[in-house]
């Protein structure tokens, strides 16, 4: 047994140094030159992030293993010797909401400070800003959690008579107790009056987490469930719209000059932009503006980068053209795959999670089969199934992000990523973390049961005073479900039509 955990142990310190030199390796490859050798503690704090983000994935499946440590065990005290998961999730969602609520956006506030101000005067204001920000929150939390910080837990009371111990046993499912007439020790039998509440107050920890899961429930519910379905389709969508040849020069041309005069109305509108800046008029219709620029710039980048497909020049200009055609294969290829992995997510969600009682364990079966094929396997397909949410969730905020003038898109870019984008994407990641556990410790019930985290998001989250009643009516399964169908049917409809270059534009006035 004790070689068992330590055998865990070794395996999670290797994962958690794997997940920290890869983020490190995201980080340099996808900054832009400009922070280069600079922005270090946002560097840091974006490391740190989706360190966080990724290990709380992974633990879940820990949580599994680490379970399965006393699954056997011959004496009451083998437990004992198991690492303390209810420990480090509390300790690895807490650091998930400081870094998402606190150091996140002090980090954002310091890099998009007025470049001409001095380095005190940044962090000054960062921690104004954050510091409003804090105490806010402390006193939001500190109400919430003094007037409705309790769980109430429907139990049922049970009891029945005594008698001297019998010769023989006369029970059968019309006299499930001993003595006659009494019905309240069977809990299928009993009235609907030996049902009683049971109230106890939760700790503050397990309240921050349960607050911070509700908001990134909301977000997981709108971009993951837009996410299930454009990340596959947009895939296949992007083979179907494929450039099927090379366009010729005179047409390379006249694309290139639209291209050309688009960037230059872009350019004065953003010059525009920053001359209103400099006056301090930042309104309501500035902001807007400044959104509408950043995706027509976006918009503006796709179409070039189009347009260098359809003609690619240079001496290596036959193998660019094929490695662009292997690119929309492998986009097909992952296209199909992502799909299958999306339509058993909405089906294992509609059977195990929205039917009651559910048709069939599904997805569970499937993980505890793999496992009885070899140890890990079936835990390996069950961190890739919590992971794929995860990229749905980003796929899905790109998307919105796009097509809706109120959301801010933060692209990701290799080699051309600013840290604001960075942060503000490890932020949402984050944020989705905690409710893409939740959403896998409720879905995966069967498979991970009797684990901390199940204890955590399962029977707490699931009882607390005020929100019990989102996960009992499944609100968040319905909107996730809703969503990603209307996605599907989105692309159904408009997907396969190639997009059309954007025309003219201009600022609103």
């Amino acid at each position: 047994m004790g070689d068992f955990n330590l055998a865990l142990v070794i395996v999670a310190v290797v994962v958690c140094i794997i997940v920290f030199i890869f983020n490190v390796y995201l980080l340099v490859n996808y900054q832009h030159p400009d922070d280069a050798n600079q922005a270090y503690f946002p560097k840091f704090v974006v490391v740190l992030g989706l360190s966080v983000a990724a290990i709380s994935i992974l633990m879940l499946p820990a949580d599994v293993a680490n379970r399965q440590a006393c699954q056997h065990a011959i004496y009451n005290g083998a437990c004992n010797l198991t690492l303390p998961m209810k420990d480090l999730w509390l300790a690895i969602y807490i650091l998930d909401a400081v870094l998402v609520f606190f150091i996140i956006p002090f980090a954002m506030f310091y890099y998009e400070g007025d470049q001409d101000k001095t380095v005190g005067k940044r962090i000054t204001s960062a921690l104004l800003w954050v510091g409003t920000t804090a105490i806010v929150c402390g006193l939001v939390l500190g109400i919430l959690y003094g007037l409705i910080g309790k769980v109430d837990f429907t139990v049922m009371h049970l009891s029945s008579s005594t008698t001297s111990f019998p010769n023989s046993w006369d029970f059968s499912s019309s006299q499930p107790c001993i003595g006659s007439g009494q019905h309240q020790c069977s809990a299928y039998s009993a009235s609907a009056s030996s049902e009683k509440t049971w109230t106890m107050r939760t700790t503050f920890p397990e309240y921050v987490v349960a607050l911070a899961t509700i908001v990134g429930s909301v977000l997981f519910a709108i971009f993951g469930g837009v996410g299930i379905a454009c990340l596959p389709l947009g895939l296949i969508f992007s083979f179907i719209r494929r450039p099927k040849a090379v366009i010729t020069r005179s047409q390379y041309i006249k694309e290139a000059t639209e291209l050309g005069k688009k960037a230059k109305e872009l350019k004065k509108a953003a010059d525009s932009l920053h001359q209103e800046e400099r006056s301090g008029s930042k309104g309501r219709k500035w902001r807007k503006n400044v959104k509408a620029v950043e995706k027509e710039v976006l918009r503006l980048e796709e179409d070039v980068k189009l347009l260098e497909e359809m003609y690619p020049q240079g001496e290596k200009a036959e193998t660019s053209w094929a490695m662009t055609v292997l690119g929309y294969l492998a986009k097909l290829v992952l296209g199909i795959l992502g799909l299958i992995v999306s339509v058993a997510w909405v089906a294992h969600i509609v059977i195990y999670l929205l039917i009651s009682p559910p048709l069939s364990p599904f997805l569970n079966e499937v993980f505890i089969k793999l496992d009885s094929v070899w140890g890990l396997l079936g835990t390996v397909a069950f961190a890739f199934f919590c992971f794929y949410l995860l990229l749905a969730v980003i796929a899905g905020a790109m998307m919105l992000g796009l097509r809706l003038v109120f959301v801010t898109i933060h692209p990701m870019k290799w080699g051309a990523t600013l840290m604001n984008s960075f942060l503000f994407n490890v932020g949402l990641i984050l944020l989705c973390s905690i409710s893409v556990i939740q959403f896998c410790s409720t879905a995966f019930a069967y498979y991970a049961q009797a684990t901390a985290a199940q204890e955590i998001f399962g029977h707490t989250l699931e009882s607390l005073r005020g929100i019990r009643y989102l996960y009992k009516y499944n609100v968040f399964q319905i909107a996730f479900v809703a969503l990603a169908g209307l996605t599907f049917v989105y692309y159904a409809a408009f997907g396969w039509r190639r997009k059309k270059p954007s025309g003219r534009f201009q600022l609103s006035s």
